[in-house]
């Protein structure tokens, strides 16, 4: 038996310019971090007493005779790309799917870090997370771009650039007291909106706009915000400013990136003084993050009030197998 654990990304800076249709040919970058709210596969072979042969438990229940019939594309496609067989696999999270936090991403890196451990190998993080790119983006077809695979299996505060070779990991370098302040300084909250990523990704390139000029925009707020961050001398309050000028130009990227609902809580958190602040994710739902300093907090939270506050902290580990047991297994013959 293994099981992974794996983490959730909050992306800062940089969002969109991770999709490849944008970074083979201007380049990308993101700023993220991992936090510590994680999701966790459970894999074993499963015994032979049953009429079905795989069992996955995730939101729903399925149990099959063959690969083809899984339903869930993620584990049908894994299972078949590193040629896994009669599995109980069992998923849960801390946090709900489809609410912008890479969520998906998470568990596909995960998924591959634990069938590999199962057959008993070592895979690295660039591995596991050019695999899970490979394993949504193309066999499963769904839109998005690559930061949350990389994220998921890096883990840390990093700066990860796109270009026509791939991507780089850099992580950011920057004090733990500061690194901590500005941890203090990010509040989220659930709007109680899910949704999938790649359907809003898939609504906003149906738009007929040119976004390039305003990726190229967040492209180079990136450098901004990275640099705030690693001067110990500038206003860490500068890094909140940032985040509402990419917010609001990531707006203007896509007619599914909010909604009416969404836009009248950010400027009720900017009111009550939060700095800046953005939503998580592709668009269209999930978790609102706001910079607020410490004497506006309590503002921010009562003007909040309706929604959950999510409390977290910064994470360094990625993906980690945290149990194993070898099985031995021997395949039908």
């Amino acid at each position: 038996m293994v099981i992974t654990k794996t983490p959730f990304r909050m992306s800062f800076f940089g969002g969109g310019t991770d999709m490849e249709s944008f970074f083979r040919e201007h380049g990308g970058a993101v700023l993220s971090t991992t936090f510590d709210k994680y999701c966790y596969v459970n894999v074993r072979h499963l015994p032979r007493f049953f009429d079905f042969s795989t069992e996955v438990v995730y939101s729903r229940t399925e149990r099959v005779t063959s690969v083809d019939d899984i339903q869930h594309p993620a584990v049908r496609n894994a299972m078949k790309m590193l040629d896994m067989h009669e599995l109980r696999i069992n998923y849960e999270a801390d946090l709900p799917a489809r609410s912008g936090l890479g969520t998906s991403s998470s568990f596909a890196v995960g998924l591959l870090n634990a069938f590999y451990a199962l057959k008993g190998k070592y895979a690295d993080k660039k591995r596991l997370a050019e695999e899970a790119i490979y394993l949504e983006r193309t066999l499963c077809a769904e839109a998005g771009g690559w930061q949350d695979q990389i994220a998921a299996a890096y883990g840390g505060f990093n700066r990860i650039d796109f270009g026509p070779n791939g991507f780089e990991v850099r992580p950011v370098i920057i004090s733990p007291a500061r690194k901590q302040q500005l941890n203090d300084n990010l509040l989220m909250f659930f709007t109680g909106f899910t949704r999938f990523s790649s359907d809003v990704q898939k609504a906003n390139a149906a738009g007929s706009q040119d976004k390039t000029a305003r990726l190229k925009a967040m492209l180079a707020l990136v450098d901004e915000a990275e640099a705030v961050l690693t001067d110990a001398y500038s206003d860490l309050d500068e890094f909140g400013r940032l985040l509402d000028r990419t917010w609001r130009l990531k707006r203007q990227t896509g007619a599914a990136i909010s909604t009416d609902s969404i836009d009248a809580l950010y400027e009720k958190g900017i009111a009550a003084g939060a700095l800046g602040g953005k939503l998580l994710g592709a668009g269209g739902g999930g978790f609102l993050i706001f910079y607020v300093p410490p004497e506006k907090q309590a503002a921010v939270h009562e003007a909040m009030q309706d929604l959950m506050y999510i409390p977290f902290a910064f994470e360094n580990g990625g993906t980690r197998v945290i149990h194993y047991t070898p099985e031995s297994y021997e395949p039908r013959t």
